[in-house]
């Protein structure tokens, strides 16, 4: 067991969405690997999880990010 626990710092103002907890913060609070952020405000903090949802969708119909064809060989 570690003596000193090592504490995250971060800039005031700066707001973090914490995965485990399920609750925005200010400033880096939880572990990075429990976290999302920085954000500018606490409003999009509170907005993480819809904004993930939101660029996931994006992403997932961005044909860019394909490797394969978008149409089905097999359905000639």
């Amino acid at each position: 067991m570690p003596l000193f626990k090592r504490r995250t710092v971060g800039k005031p103002g700066e707001w973090f969405y914490c995965l485990e907890h399920k609750k925005v913060e200010e400033g880096p609070d939880c572990p990075g690997k429990d976290r999302m952020g920085p954000y500018a405000s606490r409003q999009d903090a509170t907005r993480a999880m819809e904004t993930a949802q939101e660029r996931n969708a994006e992403w997932e119909t961005d044909p860019r990010w394909h490797d394969t064809p978008t149409t089905d060989p097999n359905t000639d």
